[in-house]
């Protein structure tokens, strides 16, 4: 690309050729003649000639008066000019970074005025051809001008700066001025003037006379300047033009409410998971944090007042008011412009106010009309949760009805009136505690206790407290229990010697996290003996070889970058498995298991480290841990002030 710097060399040299050009003044009885004697003075083809008229020639009257054509003659340039255009036209664009013009070619304009005739030549856009000295004079013969200054207007024509220059005079006729009538209409919104054409002698209007006019008939506002402007150089006359518009009044905006939650739930927009539609996730609940905006309100504006085309002002309506209104749970700022909830919950927009509910109620049963339920407080369901839905909270979870194979997910307490049928698949987890009337075939996992009037039958329960089964049918049957503190039935296991498992004496979470650490260990182990094993080969081998290939050595220090690593993530997980140890040792758990009925063979006590296989059946008993064995005594019940609540 060419730069500024070459441009600027390009300029000075072409500066340089200027000065050195050749040129004559030459004269003749016609421009013709002139140019014959220049031709053979500079020794060029006439058609490679240009000129400028320093003086026009006549030709006077029956041969009186004649006078000859006075020029400066130099070699044309056109050709080296349409080259330089050639090679620099792409450069140029880029540097000036503008679009090239539409083509349009140079205007003569020409003005009759009181104080004499007036000249105006614009450059060409793009492509356009330039306006030559000739078109220029025969703009002026055509409006009957002839007195005029040639030198002059040469000069208009060549620098064509688009200002009007004055460049002669005429006979001026006051009387046959070009003239002006104004009308205004549309309730003194518009303005248009009808203008006629000047008479012989007559001055041409300008844009001032045109605004003065306005002015003067009233006309003071929303007057089209661009549209005065034109009419001066391109006059139309005897025709109504609109040159005035007057400002129609903007009444102000209403106050407006932005909601920042959805108001409308009439529309249920389906996702996709995995590519299919999740009819599961039907997003009813709009959920908010307490501190969150729900709501703000822009204040109503001030309108923008109008005026007619005489000035008359026109006024504007200011915006309507609205308020915005707050229900339960939220907070209206001092200045009433913003919404914020106090608590988490539920966003719900009712008669025009804003609540937010802490529980969320399901009428019926959680399923395909409701969807899976995620809500930040407490969840009621008066029906079922039927299979293959989930329900979380940050609150309590509470189910009038029964829960099939879904999820159960709550921050709080989880409470079942009627039963848990997980179907192997049920999962249930609580950050508090867990009450059902049954539990069979779930996953439950509760952060205190988990109660159920009427058994446990074949699930996987974990209590960071105690697992309680009290009631007239109340036993534990099969799967495997874990509690911190104590597990108490009324039965344990079956008459047909279901494998039952009970532990008790350790936080089970941290015993399972340990569990995991210690599998993780073992695979960390075994890829630590498959690496080191490899080495040795590779060491072996190049002991044989005394040198390896550099496959052989670039493999030895791949193995040996992985030895480094694998070593770093054992000591973590050794570290980790020692807190937990530690931890679990610190803790001054007992652990029971009791039954205040039976305890049937197939059942199996684990109270910390110690271990006992029930093989007789044992009646009214608990056991507990001594000198690291489990002893069996008189049954103990459980303190009623430790069971919270019963279903």
């Amino acid at each position: 690309m060419i730069g500024l710097e070459e441009i600027k060399d390009f300029m000075q040299k072409e500066a340089e050729k200027d000065r050195k050009i050749r040129y004559v003044k030459a004269e003749g009885l016609t421009i013709e003649e002139a140019l014959k004697q220049a031709s053979i003075e500079l020794g060029i083809p006439i058609r490679k000639l240009e000129y400028e008229v320093l003086e026009r020639g006549s030709k006077g009257v029956f041969g009186v008066a004649k006078k000859n054509w006075k020029l400066i003659v130099y070699e044309t340039r056109e050709k080296e000019e349409e080259k330089v255009k050639e090679v620099f036209e792409e450069d140029l664009e880029e540097i000036t970074a503008k679009k090239v013009e539409e083509d349009r070619p140079g205007e003569v304009f020409v003005r009759l005025t009181n104080e004499g005739v007036f000249l105006k030549v614009t450059k060409p856009k793009g492509r356009g051809s330039k306006v030559t000295e000739r078109m220029a004079i025969a703009k002026l013969t055509e409006r009957g001008v002839t007195d005029y200054d040639a030198g002059l207007v040469a000069k208009v024509v060549k620098r064509a700066d688009g200002e009007y220059i004055r460049v002669g005079d005429y006979q001026y006729n006051p009387a046959n001025d070009s003239m002006m009538t104004v009308e205004i209409t549309d309730q003194d919104m518009k303005a248009y003037m009808i203008i006629s054409p000047p008479g012989p002698g007559g001055a041409d209007l300008s844009y001032e006379d045109m605004v003065s006019y306005l002015n003067s008939n009233g006309v003071v506002h929303g007057i089209k300047e661009d549209v005065l402007r034109r009419l001066e150089d391109y006059p139309v006359y005897n025709e109504a033009i609109l040159v005035a518009e007057g400002t129609k009044p903007q009444n102000g905006r209403d106050a407006r409410i932005i909601y920042n939650f959805r108001t409308d739930h009439s529309q249920i927009e389906l996702k996709e998971k995995n590519g299919r539609v999740d009819f599961k996730e039907l997003d009813l609940v709009e959920n908010v944090v307490a501190g969150q905006l729900l709501a703000k309100k822009i204040p109503p504006e001030d309108g923008i007042n109008g005026k007619t085309v005489t000035g008359m002002v026109l006024p504007a309506k200011p915006g309507n008011d609205v308020e915005l209104q707050v229900g339960k749970n939220v907070k209206l700022s001092e200045d009433g412009l913003t919404a914020v909830s106090e608590i988490n919950g539920q966003v719900l927009l009712l008669n025009g106010k804003i609540n937010v509910e802490p529980v969320y109620t399901v009428q019926g049963d959680v399923d395909l009309h409701t969807g899976n339920i995620l809500f930040l407080g407490t969840v009621v369901v008066k029906g079922n949760v039927e299979d293959g839905f989930s329900v979380k909270a940050a609150g309590n979870i509470e189910v009038l009805g029964s829960v099939g194979k879904a999820v159960l997910d709550a921050e709080g307490d989880i409470i079942v009136h009627q039963g848990i049928l997980g179907k192997t698949g049920g999962q249930i987890r609580s950050g508090m505690s867990v009450f059902a009337k049954f539990i069979e075939h779930a996953i439950v996992d509760s952060g205190e206790y988990v109660v159920a009037s009427d058994g446990i039958i074949h699930s996987q329960v974990v209590a960071n407290k105690k697992v309680i089964c009290q009631g007239k049918r109340a036993a534990i049957v099969g799967g495997r229990i874990q509690a911190a503190e104590e597990i108490n039935a009324k039965t344990l296991g079956s008459v047909a010697g279901t494998e039952t498992v009970l532990e008790v004496g350790y936080d089970p979470r941290s015993k399972e996290k340990l569990t995991k650490l210690e599998e993780k260990r073992s695979d960390f182990e075994k890829k630590l003996e498959e690496v080191e094993k490899n080495l040795s080969t590779l060491e072996k081998l190049a002991k044989i070889q005394r040198k390896l290939p550099e496959e052989k050595k670039k493999y030895i220090v791949e193995l040996n970058e992985s030895r480094s690593q694998i070593l770093s993530e054992l000591e973590n997980v050794n570290r980790e498995i020692g807190s937990i140890n530690s931890y679990l040792e610190s803790l001054k758990l007992v652990g029971k298991i009791s039954a205040s009925g039976r305890v049937y063979p197939g059942v199996k006590i684990f109270i910390k480290n110690a271990s006992l296989v029930v093989r007789t059946e044992f009646k009214y008993v608990t056991f507990y841990l001594q000198a690291n064995e489990v002893k069996v005594t008189k049954y103990e019940e459980v303190e009623e002030d430790e069971v919270i609540r019963r279903v």
